[in-house]
């Protein structure tokens, strides 16, 4: 039996940014077994099976290469998943300007160009979803992520912003904010923050990046039609926002 919330997918096109590693690839994964025609836009291929677009989200010009080449080989995308974002633990008196410029262009102005570089055709085709990838950071605040949770929170509302416009063009926009995940991202933390943040999760361990998939793939299938707007949290329990 189909998954159900594959509903919708088969032979759709989508375009996940940072789609080569973490939650991203996750994501690829559940599409590409519910028959869409994935493009991942990220700077490392490493090893996709689907195809690839070399994309720095913080360089315009490529950016603009992503939508040429997507639209040109296969269309509109029906779906569009941003989920490229990067981050360091840094208190934010020690956040110099250069860190913060580079916090706020992976993982907000990214998203932001992306979108505005896929959307005007998405509108003329009159359908598709876009699902952002956030940080519960971004509803709550967090020690050490400042910036980061500036620019997360700079998704929410942009998401619900877009999705206000997109509504009537027949455009579904919401937003997944993960907490703690198994990522190679969250890797990279001190053993004593990543223990810390793990203990304080209600049900007991951090999500595996196929949790947060899956609730991104709701949202970029049909049984989210009647939802846009909206931001999810997939956290354990640790934010309750």
């Amino acid at each position: 039996m189909a998954d159900p919330l594959a509903d919708g997918l088969d032979g759709s096109v989508a375009v996940v940014t940072g789609g080569a590693s973490g939650i991203g690839r996750a994501v690829v994964d559940l599409l590409l077994a519910a028959g869409a025609d994935v493009f991942v836009a990220d700077l490392n291929e490493g090893e996709s099976p689907a195809r690839f677009v070399r994309t720095d989200v913080t360089d315009d010009e490529a950016i603009g290469r992503l939508a040429e080449t997507v639209l040109a080989e296969a269309g509109a995308p029906a779906v569009l998943i941003h989920a490229a974002g990067w981050d360091e633990i840094r208190p934010f008196v020690e956040s110099d300007f250069d860190f913060i410029e580079k916090i706020v262009r992976i993982n907000l102005l990214g998203c932001v160009k992306v979108t505005r570089s896929f959307l005007p055709a998405m509108i003329e085709a009159g359908s598709g979803r876009i699902v952002t990838v956030a940080s519960d950071a971004g509803r709550v605040g967090s020690s050490g992520e400042t910036v980061y949770a500036a620019a997360k929170g700079g998704i929410i509302a942009f998401t619900k912003s877009v999705a206000r416009e997109t509504a009537r063009a027949g455009i579904r926009v919401n937003c997944v904010c993960p907490g703690p995940t198994d990522t190679p991202l969250f890797a990279t933390l001190p053993e004593k923050l990543r223990s810390s943040l793990q203990r304080a999760i209600p049900v007991g361990r951090l999500a595996h990046p196929g949790e947060v998939a899956q609730a991104i793939l709701f949202f970029a299938s049909r049984r989210s039609e009647y939802v846009t707007g909206q931001t999810l949290s997939v956290s354990g329990g640790l934010t309750m926002a």
